[in-house]
């Protein structure tokens, strides 16, 4: 008996799926107010430079810019009705004395005493740098960790506080995202995992369309902070009835502890018979060639042990580095599009809706590999089309970012579920790990992208779409997985492969017997 069929036979389809999926689901909902924070608590409220210590000298007029607008960012160096020479009245400078904000509507950590310039790209580093340093295999410490991470950066006094605080939440996130997806995989009869996957992605959809609301009626930027942060105190309370996987238990040793938990959950589903006819036995007899591959020491090498799991990582990490580089270009730059803040977020999380519908549909009925590539090639199409939409064409420009959107956002629902059923059960954790850590590097190296646009407009955008279609094209070379039980170990996915060149060799070979000429009959040789 497999893991699968074990899952099958008592946790299928029951009341504990139901409540698996909530308890899981529930923090992915909060969990979308901290990744996307920033737009709020960092967005950059209008503004201008600050008039020098002597502006009571005179009035102090600011120059104005080709949109009619003062300059943000350039004085004048003499007041208006200072005599000068003509050639020295229209002298600009910087702001040298630092800029007064309008606050008016919300306030902002840029609004703080804090370098505007650099702080947008330094705290979207800490906390994306937290993400790919953080793995915790346990779930429960990652939720106190975001709660008490979350809460400290709400009371944070100077930046850097601000900025190790952020840095910790992301550390945290990173623990949940992997611990939740393990779970929920090896928690799933192989049929449902596809619908499953999508429908705890949801529960982050949906968490997009809280956060506008919330950053509309808490406009004070720590008191927001606090509100997304405090419920996660809560999720670590309830996280102590999420049962461990029984994979893992198994796996490493602890069979009676996971036929304790069967039991309980077949009690729970309503089972009780079933469950207390598995014994110790059973699983212990079934399960024994992979208990004894698994008690070999498994280490970040493992993934590159062998040519299937050197390509299969190259090119995952490829595929997750330019979903989480093309996703934050577009997540973060909401304000670019020249839309209202709240109204563009609600679209952004709108489009998520039928995105992944149709990514389940997708891969569920088209496979995990053509999936995921046609959705990074789509991606990166709608990226590099910007570059030659007008900026007067607001509208076509927002289309084309929220429908690119929507395809990295249905991109990081498949390569959750795909690389979690490609990596085999010994190497998962670390095979994740490795994955979501490219995710975020892709996601730092963003904002130092867009920095590049200060040289020539459309350069991010050549970037972040050619990234986009190198990605969709790493994921042709991947094994697909569509209707395969998970891999318990490394020579299941080496049979995987084997199996795979088997079947296409023999279509193949067939139509090689078909090409072949037929000889003449010759007379006096066989019946005439």
């Amino acid at each position: 008996m497999t893991f699968a069929e074990l899952v099958d036979r008592v946790a299928s389809n029951g009341p504990f799926q139901f409540l698996h999926t909530v308890l899981l689901g529930l923090p992915i909902l909060g969990m979308a107010n901290h990744n996307l924070l920033q737009i709020f608590t960092a967005a950059t409220p209008t503004h201008h430079c600050r008039p020098p210590p002597n502006a009571s000298a005179g009035p102090w007029v600011l120059p104005m810019g080709q949109n009619g607008k003062p300059e943000m960012c350039l004085r004048f160096a003499y007041p208006s009705n200072a005599s000068l020479p003509n050639d020295t009245q229209g002298a600009t400078e910087p702001c040298l004395d630092g800029w007064t904000y309008d606050v008016s509507s919300r306030d902002s950590i840029v609004a703080e005493a804090w370098p505007l310039p650099p702080l947008r790209v330094s705290t979207t580093h800490s906390w994306t740098g937290g993400c790919r340093f953080g793995r915790k295999p346990i779930l429960t410490c990652s939720y106190l960790l975001l709660a008490a991470s979350g809460s400290g950066a709400a009371f944070s006094p100077t930046f850097p506080t601000y900025a190790v605080f952020r840095f910790l939440c992301g550390f945290g996130i990173s623990g949940i995202t992997l611990s939740t997806v393990i779970l929920n995989v090896e928690w799933v009869s192989t049929r449902m995992r596809a619908i499953k996957s999508i429908l705890v992605g949801y529960f982050y959809t949906f968490g997009q369309f809280i956060l506008p609301g919330l950053a509309y009626a808490i406009p004070q930027w720590r008191w927001l902070q606090l509100t997304v942060s405090i419920p996660f105190f809560a999720f670590f309370l309830l996280s102590w009835w999420q049962p461990e996987s029984i994979r893992w238990m198994v796996l490493s040793g602890r069979s009676s502890k996971a036929l304790k938990t069967l039991r309980q959950v077949a009690a729970f589903n309503g089972k009780k018979e079933e469950g207390q006819k598995l014994s110790l036995e059973e699983i212990k007899l079934n399960t024994q060639k992979e208990v004894a591959l698994a008690k070999a020491k498994r280490s970040v090498a493992d993934l590159f042990r062998t040519p299937i799991l050197r390509r299969m990582t190259f090119c995952l990490s490829l595929a997750w580095f330019s979903t989480g580089f093309a996703y934050y270009s577009l997540a973060m730059g909401v304000e670019e599009f020249g839309v209202n803040l709240y109204i563009l977020q609600l679209i952004f999380g709108g489009v998520d809706v039928p995105a992944k519908f149709i990514t389940m549909l997708a891969i569920s009925y088209l496979g995990r590999h053509t999936t995921e590539a046609a959705l990074l090639l789509l991606a990166g199409g709608c990226i590099l089309s910007l570059i030659f939409v007008p900026a007067d064409l607001m509208t076509l420009r927002t289309v084309l970012a929220v429908f690119g959107k929507g395809c990295l956002s249905g991109s990081f629902s498949c390569l959750f579920l795909f690389t979690s059923e490609l990596y085999p059960t010994v190497t998962r954790q670390t095979g994740m790990g490795i994955s979501n850590m490219w995710a975020r590097v892709g996601s730092m190296t963003a904002p130092l992208v867009k920095i590049t646009a200060e040289l020539k407009p459309f350069i991010p955008n050549v970037i972040f779409g050619s990234i986009a279609l190198l990605g969709g094209s790493a994921a042709l070379f991947l094994p697909e997985t569509l209707n395969r039980p998970l891999p318990e170990t490394v020579e299941d996915v080496e049979n995987w492969s084997l199996r795979a060149k088997e079947s296409k060799q023999e279509p193949e070979a067939e139509k090689a017997s078909q090409r072949i000429p037929l000889q003449p009959h010759e007379p006096g040789l066989g019946p005439s």
